[in-house]
C-alpha cells in the first residue's frame, strides 16, 4: 500500500513538473544553420553552442530527412513531417513537387507558424531569413514579420531588433553563411570552420538580445541545421550530409543532457508545437522530443 501511495506521488511529482515547465515557456526562437554538418563540434571551438549544450539539452546525432538538402528539410523542419507527406522533394522546391497528403486554410501542408495562429489568433510569429527559397515554405498570410535579408549580419541585426521589439511567440531564423561556404570553399574546410565560428557569434548576439528583451525565463531556443554536406555539395546519404546537431536550452530543459533518442528533423516541429501546446495534426509523423524536460 505505501509503495502505490509512493508511485503515485512520484508520477504526480512527475507529470506536474513536466507541465510546469512547459508552462513557463511563452517564446520560441529556431535558429535553423544551413549547411552545419553536427561534425564541426569535434572540429573546432564553438563557445557559444557548446555553452547551450552545457546549459542544455543535445544531440550531434540528429537526422535530416532524404534527400539531404534544403527545401525539403526547412519543409520538414516546420511541418512535422517528411516529403512524402508535405510534397517538397527537391533542394528548391517552391510548390510542393508532389501533391501534399492535407491542405491546411492557407492552401499548404500544415506547419508550425499555421497551427499556433489558428490556435491563438494574437500570437507575434516571425520568419527572418537569408535564402529566399525559405519564403515559399511557410504560410505568409499566418506570419506577421517576413523578411528575407541579404547575408547573415543583416540577419542578425533584424533578429536582435525583432526579438527587443517585438517578443515573438515563435521566431524562425535562417543563418546562409556555412552553407556558402560551404559550396564555395568546401565543407570541413579552413573556410567552412571559420564560418561555423562565425554563426557561432551571431547565435550568441541572438541569445544576448533574448535576456535585453527580458524573456529569457520564459524562452526556449533550439539550434539546428537542414543538412551537412562533403566536399562542395550534399543531398546525399552520407553521415556527414544526414548528420546535423540539434541544441535547445530553456526553463525547465534538462542541463548538460545528451539526447539518447532518435531525433529526425520533423521532430522539430512536434517538439515546438508540444511546446506552445498546439494540437498537432494526425498526418504529421513528428514525435516530441520530451526527454529534454527535467523530471
Amino acid at each position: 500500500m505505501h509503495l502505490r501511495i509512493f508511485s503515485a506521488i512520484v508520477i504526480f511529482t512527475i507529470c506536474y513538473f513536466h507541465s510546469y515547465s512547459q508552462q513557463k515557456i511563452k517564446h520560441v526562437i529556431l535558429i535553423g544553420v544551413d549547411g552545419m554538418g553536427a561534425y564541426v563540434f569535434k572540429k573546432t571551438h564553438l563557445p557559444v553552442m557548446q555553452s547551450m549544450m552545457k546549459n542544455g539539452s543535445w544531440s550531434l546525432e540528429a537526422r535530416s530527412v532524404l534527400p539531404s538538402s534544403s527545401a525539403a528539410n526547412w519543409a520538414s523542419m516546420n511541418m512535422g513531417a517528411g516529403p512524402e507527406l508535405h510534397g517538397f522533394t527537391t533542394w528548391g522546391s517552391k510548390t510542393p513537387d508532389m501533391p501534399s497528403r492535407i491542405l491546411d486554410e492557407y492552401g499548404m501542408f500544415p506547419s508550425i507558424a499555421g497551427l499556433l495562429r489558428k490556435s491563438r489568433p494574437l500570437s507575434e510569429i516571425g520568419f527572418i531569413y537569408e535564402w529566399d527559397g525559405i519564403g515559399y515554405l511557410f504560410p505568409k498570410a499566418a506570419v506577421n514579420k517576413d523578411l528575407n535579408c541579404d547575408g547573415d549580419i543583416a540577419i542578425t541585426n533584424a533578429v536582435v531588433d525583432y526579438i527587443e521589439n517585438k517578443k515573438p511567440d515563435f521566431l524562425f531564423v535562417h543563418l546562409h553563411d556555412v552553407d556558402s561556404v560551404g559550396h564555395n570553399a568546401g565543407h570541413d574546410t579552413p573556410e567552412y570552420y571559420a564560418a561555423v565560428e562565425r554563426t557561432d557569434a551571431h547565435i550568441g548576439k541572438i541569445l544576448k538580445s533574448i535576456a535585453r528583451a527580458g524573456i529569457e525565463d520564459e524562452t526556449l531556443v533550439l539550434v539546428t541545421a537542414d543538412h551537412g554536406g562533403v566536399k562542395k555539395g550534399h543531398g546525399g546519404t552520407s553521415m556527414e550530409e544526414m548528420q546535423i546537431p540539434w541544441i535547445v536550452i530553456g526553463p525547465g530543459i534538462r542541463k548538460n543532457h545528451k539526447i539518447q533518442e532518435s531525433i529526425m528533423t520533423f521532430d522539430t516541429a512536434a517538439t515546438i508545437a508540444a511546446v506552445l501546446k498546439l494540437n498537432a495534426p494526425q498526418v504529421w509523423i513528428g514525435r516530441p522530443v520530451t526527454s529534454i524536460f527535467r523530471n
